[in-house]
């Protein structure tokens, strides 16, 4: 079942495409495109499943890739390091989570709830500055290749606080909630 015909006009406008890229897009005439959207022609079912796949596939190559929407400076820390390096860390560049590596692996997460969880349970908030880092992470977040759709890591971001996107296995940027607001621009 396709959608209705007056969502033709409609997807073409959000795409940003005019009539005639349409039309060549999809091996209509452009005079063809101009009637149906006027609603001067109805489309035969193959003309209307044409457009509609192109619609579809020109959607695909023009939506937002993690790439797109990521930050690409990823700040960490060490899992050596004593907890006080992270929050150090965290409140000069204004971040609620930080990936913890090994060497060059991501093996963990230090966030704004497990901090204050851990100050919160201790009973001297001096102590908690020097317990190393290993000791509170959490587990790592998910990881994602740059080309996948944005829109799909909300739900994520929601759940695991941050994602890390990476180009060849390389990781190249973490994206938060704050960043999926770049979609909205």
């Amino acid at each position: 079942m396709l959608p209705r015909i007056d969502y033709i006009k409609q997807g073409r406008v959000r795409l940003g495409l005019t009539q005639r890229e349409l039309a060549t897009l999809s091996g209509i005439s452009t005079s063809m495109i101009n009637q149906i959207e006027s609603g001067r022609c109805k489309p035969s079912y193959d003309t209307a499943k044409r457009i509609f796949e192109v619609l579809s596939s020109q959607e695909g190559k023009t939506s937002l890739k993690a790439g797109d929407i990521c930050s690409h400076e990823v700040i960490s820390v060490q899992k050596d390091e004593k907890l006080e390096v992270a929050i150090e860390k965290m409140m000069k560049n204004s971040i609620s989570q930080i990936p913890v590596i090994d060497a060059s692996k991501i093996v963990g997460l230090v966030s704004e709830d497990i901090l204050a969880r851990k100050v919160l349970e201790s009973d001297d908030k001096k102590i908690i500055h020097q317990v190393p880092i290993l000791q509170i992470m959490e587990p790592p977040p998910p990881i994602v290749d740059i080309a996948t759709p944005a829109k799909a890591l909300i739900p994520l971001v929601r759940f695991a606080k941050c994602v890390l996107v990476s180009k060849k296995g390389e990781v190249t940027g973490i994206i938060t909630i704050s960043d999926t607001l770049k979609m909205a621009e």
